[in-house]
């Protein structure tokens, strides 16, 4: 269905909200930069501050060092740290069902 009136956009992306300007440089990793351009913005970027400090703190060798997972066969297909994170990461990120993470 096609609602008369609503144009249809070349390149894979409305035009609206890209900016002229350059990316942006972040203060504390100056290797990210920030690029706005209108829809082919992520809802995800907002990981970005959680994974410095995960990063920063040493997330990892916490979860190693204090946390065990009994099971075994097919229940540890995935290391625990792997599943930690990605269980705390969805929650951060607003992902309503995290039970399998």
């Amino acid at each position: 269905m096609r609602v008369s009136g609503v144009p249809r956009w070349c390149g894979g992306h409305h035009p609206v909200g890209d900016t002229k300007s350059g990316p942006i440089r972040l203060t504390f990793n100056p290797q990210l930069r920030v690029e706005f351009r209108g829809a082919t913005v992520t809802s995800d970027a907002g990981l970005f501050l959680p994974r410095e400090l995960d990063d920063q703190l040493g997330l990892d060798a916490l979860i190693e060092q204090y946390l065990s997972d009994p099971r075994s066969g097919y229940n540890r297909q995935f290391a625990l740290r792997d599943r930690f994170r990605q269980s705390i990461y969805s929650r951060l990120a607003g992902y309503e069902d995290t039970n399998d993470a």
